[in-house]
């Protein structure tokens, strides 16, 4: 019996450890299923425009193009795909003059392929420009003597794959912006309110080791925080670019503001629930303000993404962002301990990131925060 019990306990974390896993994994699934999409769909679009329409013999790198404009960022796809073209319009001019001057070979192509990346960091471009420069030098070095006349085939696939990619993820097919957006944000802005409600029960039981708990799942949640501003930056671009989705303009702009705001208020929370399991070890007095000021922002939390989704002015996460900041105050002017001031301290930052990614300027946000810690 106690060896059933033995193994429970140590197979208990692992099969939670693998369903969290899985949960996240058929999470991503969604989100990214329509990439998945859309490369394919761009893929067959380019090749048949390439090889049958212009009658293309070599129309690989049509393709790889679309599919390099959809799958390099889920984001800046645009940017992407000018940097694309830029960069193998530069190969190619670099190869093509330096083979002229010091023809074909092993020292040659590397310094063809140095040259063209140096030329590519110059006009200060991305990977995707870096990377398509040097490849194309390397083609042009190599293949030149085997195959000539391959720059304008070369430069015609990429400007076809890149008008191909950004048809299809703008008009052919679009992602839903506000979907794609929910899917992202309704479990990472769940989980930073229900770590803040959890680090509030903490500090009210004076539990140490459960607020320990509860950094070590707010550490391991970042990526989520990170996923969302990629993804409400994908669909911006969207929303901006794509004639089928500007309907959505509006609902999505309270996301792209405040989507920055908000991973700032992740990360200044996590700092408070690290000086929260300070306070608890240190056995510094906990007034009962304290709890209640971090049960009210992480409701504020809750209030701001149910708002955000009903494109209704978030008046009501406003005033429950105020609301922790004067209960916090209240309870600094109480019996206190160092950690505890510090824990005060970050609340108050957290709220006024919080308070940013309503909408609120950056002057107005720091006025109201003194003045509700002032207890007006």
């Amino acid at each position: 019996m106690r060896f059933t019990e033995r193994t429970a306990d140590a197979t208990g974390p692992l099969r939670d450890r693998l369903s969290g896993i899985g949960r996240d994994s058929y999470r991503r699934l969604q989100t990214y299923l329509i990439v998945a999409v859309q490369a394919g769909l761009a893929a067959a679009l380019a090749w048949v425009l390439a090889g049958r329409v212009l009658g293309n013999p070599e129309p690989t790198f049509a393709p790889a193009a679309a599919v390099g404009v959809i799958a390099a960022a889920l984001g800046n796809r645009t940017r992407r795909t000018v940097e694309l073209i830029v960069g193998v319009v530069l190969g190619i001019a670099v190869g093509d003059l330096l083979i002229a001057v010091f023809g074909t070979g092993p020292w040659q192509t590397g310094v063809i392929v140095f040259l063209a990346i140096t030329g590519a960091v110059l006009v200060r471009g991305g990977g995707a420009l870096m990377t398509q420069a040097g490849g194309t030098a390397v083609l042009i070095a190599t293949l030149t003597p085997t195959a000539p006349d391959l720059e304008l085939p070369r430069t015609v696939n990429a400007l076809v794959g890149g008008a191909v990619g950004l048809f299809v993820v703008l008009v052919l097919a679009p992602l839903n912006p506000l979907r794609t957006v929910r899917r992202v944000a309704d479990p990472a802005l769940d989980l930073f309110a229900r770590e803040m409600s959890a680090s509030a029960r903490a500090l009210a039981t004076g539990d140490a080791r459960d607020a320990e708990r509860v950094l070590d799942r707010m550490r391991a949640a970042e990526p989520e925080l990170s996923r969302l501003g990629e993804v409400v930056g994908a669909a911006d671009e969207v929303v901006r670019f794509s004639p089928v989705r500007w309907r959505r303009r509006r609902a999505l702009a309270a996301y792209r503001r405040g989507v920055e705001h908000m991973d700032r208020a992740f990360r200044n929370s996590r700092a408070l629930v690290r000086r929260i399991g300070t306070t608890l070890r240190d056995g510094e007095p906990v007034p009962a303000g304290l709890p209640a000021a971090v049960e009210h922002f992480g409701e504020a939390v809750r209030l701001l993404h149910r708002e955000f989704l009903a494109a209704r002015e978030p008046v009501r996460a406003r005033d429950r962002v105020l609301a922790a900041v004067r209960e916090a105050g209240a309870a600094c002017r109480q019996d206190m301990g160092f950690s505890g001031t510090i824990v005060v301290s970050q609340l108050r930052t957290a709220a006024n990131d919080l308070l940013r990614a309503t909408g609120v300027p950056r002057d107005e946000a720091r006025r109201m925060v003194r003045r509700a810690a002032a207890g007006q």
